[in-house]
């Protein structure tokens, strides 16, 4: 059961995380015509919608209570 214990605190930290740092998003546009091919790559730092953080820590914390418990 400490195995749930330490998985939950690595979510939960996880999900600190995201409310800090921007994940890295690239995106190809192009075209192609025949054997020509232009396109430009564009480049994006965003933060994670405040949702998912939530929900990463009630998953991690609930996580940690169940891998904490004692069984009897």
């Amino acid at each position: 059961m400490k195995a749930l214990l330490v998985i939950g605190f690595v979510i939960v930290v996880l999900g600190i995380l995201s409310f800090f740092v921007p994940v890295p998003h690239t995106e190809h546009h192009g075209r192609d015509a025949g054997d020509i091919h232009v396109g430009v790559n564009t480049h994006h730092d965003e933060l994670l919608p405040p949702y998912v953080g939530v929900m990463l820590i009630a998953v991690g914390g609930a996580l940690m209570v169940v891998g904490g418990r004692k069984r009897a």
